[in-house]
């Protein structure tokens, strides 16, 4: 079999080895990434069924779900989202022109510009992740058994690999 390691991403993760891995691992995997896309599926449909492109779903939800403040700055929205800033202030822009975003000054830093859901947005917002939970909570069981095989998986190979060093 053959041993690669790759450092791609955040240098500050261990190597990734491809030794060892079984095709139960590759199964694993795929059915992690379908139940992924399945949920995104379904999410891009309800923003879609509400009016939204899923991109605009994900920044009131970003806003709404950010953590110690109902208003960020595109900066902060851009984060959220792994969108470039200029790609999240036209979003805003977007979602202002709908309505949907209301745009203020920082109180604190005149410089800065914040965005915060209007009730219309927080309207439409609650009835959205309403669905999308009752969606989790559907698809829940299913995660629940691909993440409990990948550690029953992943300790067993740690119980072997343990036995053949006693060896």
């Amino acid at each position: 079999m053959q041993e690669s390691t790759s450092m791609k991403g955040n240098a500050s993760r261990r190597p990734v080895t491809t030794k060892g891995l079984r095709k139960a691992d590759y199964e694993v995997l795929a059915a992690f990434r379908r139940e992924l896309r399945r949920y995104l599926a379904f999410s891009e449909r309800a923003a879609e069924a509400a009016g939204l492109p899923a991109q605009q779903y994900q920044a009131l939800l970003a806003i709404k779900g950010y953590p110690g403040r109902d208003q960020v700055t595109v900066g902060e929205l851009a984060r959220e989202l792994l969108i470039a800033q200029h790609s999240a202030s036209e979003l805003a822009d977007r979602l202002v022109i709908k309505g949907l975003l209301a745009r203020s000054a920082d109180e604190r830093d005149r410089r800065r510009t914040l965005l915060a859901l209007t009730p219309e947005a927080e309207s439409v917002l609650g009835r959205l992740a309403a669905t999308h939970l009752e969606e989790l909570r559907r698809v829940r069981p299913s995660l629940l058994e691909l993440f409990d095989s990948f550690t029953e998986d992943r300790q067993e190979r740690e119980g072997a690999t343990a036995a053949e060093a006693r060896d």
